[in-house]
């Protein structure tokens, strides 16, 4: 997850502990951020207790967003793929891991699932078919942040970018980068660990994810996805960015944890 970062790295520098949005998933861009000393750390370092992933599902303070409260009975609306049909009409912001949690793997990375909120379709690199719910949304932009620093990049970029000048300035950025795809045992480059709302509703969602470094240090990174063409897809920020901000944290306060799950599934 955070091997091969510097190589990657299309970010700018700006204040110490924070950095403008990257080009490359949130775990490249972490190892620079939290270990490559292109900013300054947080200061103090994880517990043993907390640098385990969390045995069960647990809520770190009340998440800050507000959902619409109009409310959708089923995901087999216009402009879904066939055979993509979701439960919407949960559109309260989640406080707690989704007791239905599932981890799934890509590469090294172990993302979040849900059998009920997404995604419900695997297709290579392009996991689809998210609810268009809240929790929907956050579990889409892990599933695409997690593909936008190997080989899989263009083939995620056409299907899950959102369309306008940031993609385009996006492929014309990130296809000057080199490309590596990542081996090892699943989880052993970093964690998602968790994630707080900023913004909710049926056609937009802005979240600040949570991920805990290899070495045990954290980092928190903003980012936005909007419903288009019947599913979640991440927005790029004019730049041509996946994230609007990354920062380095002290710890886990303010953030819901994803739970322990029941265990992990291959995705690709």
């Amino acid at each position: 997850m955070l091997n091969k970062a510097r190589e990657a790295d299309g970010t700018t520098a700006a204040a110490p502990g924070h950095r403008r949005g990257p080009l490359v998933p949130a775990a490249l861009l972490l190892s620079v951020l939290l270990v490559g000393g292109c900013a300054q750390p947080a200061e103090g370092t994880a517990s043993g207790e907390e640098r385990s992933r969390p045995s069960a599902p647990a809520a770190a303070g009340a998440a800050s967003a507000t959902a619409e409260g109009a409310t959708q009975p089923s995901g087999a609306s216009e402009g879904r793929s066939a055979g993509c049909s979701t439960n919407d009409t949960d559109q309260s912001v989640p406080t707690r891991s989704p007791a239905d949690l599932k981890w799934m793997t890509y590469q090294t990375d172990l993302l979040p699932a849900s059998p009920t909120a997404g995604p419900l379709k695997v297709e290579g690199p392009v996991w689809s078919c998210f609810a268009r719910t809240p929790l929907g949304g956050v579990l889409a932009l892990h599933a695409i942040w997690a593909k936008m620093g190997g080989s899989d990049w263009r083939t995620v970029t056409e299907k899950q970018i959102a369309r306008g000048p940031g993609r385009d300035q996006l492929v014309a950025e990130r296809g000057k980068l080199p490309v590596s795809d990542k081996t090892g045992a699943p989880g052993s480059d970093g964690t998602f660990l968790g994630f707080r709302f900023l913004t909710a509703s049926k056609d937009q969602v802005t979240a600040t994810i949570l991920v805990r470094t290899a070495d045990g240090r954290y980092g928190a990174l903003t980012a936005s996805a909007v419903w288009e063409d019947g599913d979640w897809k991440l927005r790029p920020t004019l730049t041509g960015s996946l994230s609007e901000s990354i920062t380095s944290v002290s710890g886990t306060d303010g953030f819901v944890l994803w739970g322990a799950g029941s265990g992990t599934a291959s995705g690709s």
